[in-house]
């Protein structure tokens, strides 16, 4: 692995490109570095190299959805073979109900799934699904928690001190201009990981909520994994009040062999899945209770929600998402679980060598990054000062240009392609940053 500061050129010129034709220059905005994007040549095991030819570690895995890294030789074969056949029909095919059923085969809770083509659809088909079920409007949500695109999944996530209010009762905010007031009414933002006042929250608005939408272990509010006891009192009023609970496990997933899910006691009606389960390629899916998943039955006496997608459950994604999971078998959760262990171990060990402000969180095969010296515990807590920001910058940025690809939030997601090697280059790289930063 080389820098690449003074190799930029063929990137610089294809940013000029994109800039005319898309806006921003780009169609995600997770690619933007300052001055401009890198572009990627080829992705090979833990490795990925880019147009200048720099060679780097890539702990991104494209926002955790490469659980087995780049061009998995397993994988490519079956798309290959598939890809000769055919990528897309106005047929069924037998790829999809093979696969439906390996999902179905890993949690006891997945009774049936619906396949959708993205992480964003899954949420948007499981609150969908939780109103036409419950026939209530209103859904709940942690505040900070991403979950997608859709208006209602989405508000509360960029909230900040000075919008965000008493966090005994925190306000419904708009990430995107134009929301209207009515989907923010229709939103009920608790506080993560603090039951008492959650469940307050949720007992004035009983009789409207559908479901509450929870993230085990949400990203973009400090990776910190859900108390048991939040959980359970969640469960336990949507028991009480006739709603559902809906997980977000399209990260989280890769936790266990059956979800982050494992971990608790009870078990979610609906869970929201994608990335990993697409082996590479765009995926969603829906599953749970077979009762309430009726609601998308077309075949019933009365269709409560309706839904399709030209490219849902296409052969491509399907064989590879099913070749994907099932090299992702028990050993193989176990084994890239423990390498978590050995990264945030080492991380935290880095940290009490370089004496600096700084913490680790996450779980299973996830890591984030703090400059904080404590754990954060809620959204609040793990909400990063302009300081923190620009010192954090610093950091991906010098990691970066030591040959480590980290998530622009501290963020690092292991796969089955890594070793101890990598966790090792990646904790000399943090050391030196450390010392940087000091």
């Amino acid at each position: 692995m080389t820098n690449a500061s003074n190799t930029q050129s063929k990137s610089a010129a294809l940013y000029e490109r994109a800039k005319k034709v898309m806006p921003g220059g780009c169609s995600r905005n997770a690619i933007l570095r300052k001055p401009h994007p890198y572009y990627a040549a080829k992705g090979e095991g833990c490795y990925v190299t880019d147009i200048e030819g720099v060679k780097r570690i890539d702990f991104a895995n494209n926002m955790a959805s490469l659980i087995h890294g780049h061009a998995n030789p397993i994988i490519t074969k079956a798309v290959n073979e598939q890809m000769q056949k055919g990528t897309a029909f106005t047929f069924g095919t037998e790829q999809e109900i093979n696969f439906a059923e390996h999902l179905c085969s890993r949690n006891v809770g997945f009774e049936k799934v619906r396949f959708v083509n993205s992480g964003t659809e899954a949420i948007m088909g499981a609150l969908k699904a939780a109103r036409a079920f419950t026939s209530r409007p209103k859904i709940a949500k942690a505040e900070g928690a991403y979950h997608g695109l859709y208006d209602f999944a989405e508000v509360s996530q960029t909230a900040n001190p000075n919008n965000w209010g008493d966090v005994a009762n925190p306000k419904s905010i708009p990430v995107s201009h134009g929301t209207p007031q009515s989907t923010l009414d229709d939103v009920v933002v608790i506080p993560y990981n603090d039951a008492e006042r959650a469940i307050k929250i949720l007992d004035k608005h009983k009789d409207d909520i559908a479901c509450v939408l929870i993230d085990l272990m949400p990203h973009r509010v400090g990776l910190i994994p859900a108390n048991a006891d939040f959980i359970e009192a969640l469960y336990k009023w949507t028991r009480a009040n006739g709603a559902l609970l809906v997980a977000d496990e399209v990260i989280t997933l890769r936790s266990e062999y059956g979800g982050l899910q494992e971990h608790y006691s009870c078990r979610p009606d609906l869970t929201a899945m994608g990335k990993m389960i697409g082996g590479g390629f765009p995926v969603g899916a829906l599953a749970g209770r077979a009762d309430v998943l009726e609601v998308m039955n077309p075949l019933s006496d009365t269709l409560l929600f309706p839904h399709s997608g030209t490219f849902s459950a296409n052969p491509v994604t399907m064989i590879a998402g099913q070749t994907a999971m099932e090299l992702f078998n028990k050993e193989a959760v176990k084994a890239l679980n423990a390498l978590g262990d050995y990264a945030r171990s080492t991380i935290s060990d880095v940290i009490k060598v370089a004496d600096i402000a700084a913490c680790v969180t996450g779980t299973g095969s996830m890591f984030r990054i703090h400059l904080k010296e404590t754990p954060p515990t809620n959204y609040r807590e793990a909400f990063a000062t302009a300081e923190e920001t620009a010192k954090l910058k610093i950091l991906i940025d010098h990691l970066f240009d030591n040959g480590v690809m980290l998530i622009s939030t501290g963020t690092g997601t292991l796969s089955t392609a890594m070793t101890k090697s990598e966790i090792d280059h990646l904790a000399e790289g943090l050391l030196s940053g450390f010392k940087k930063l000091a």
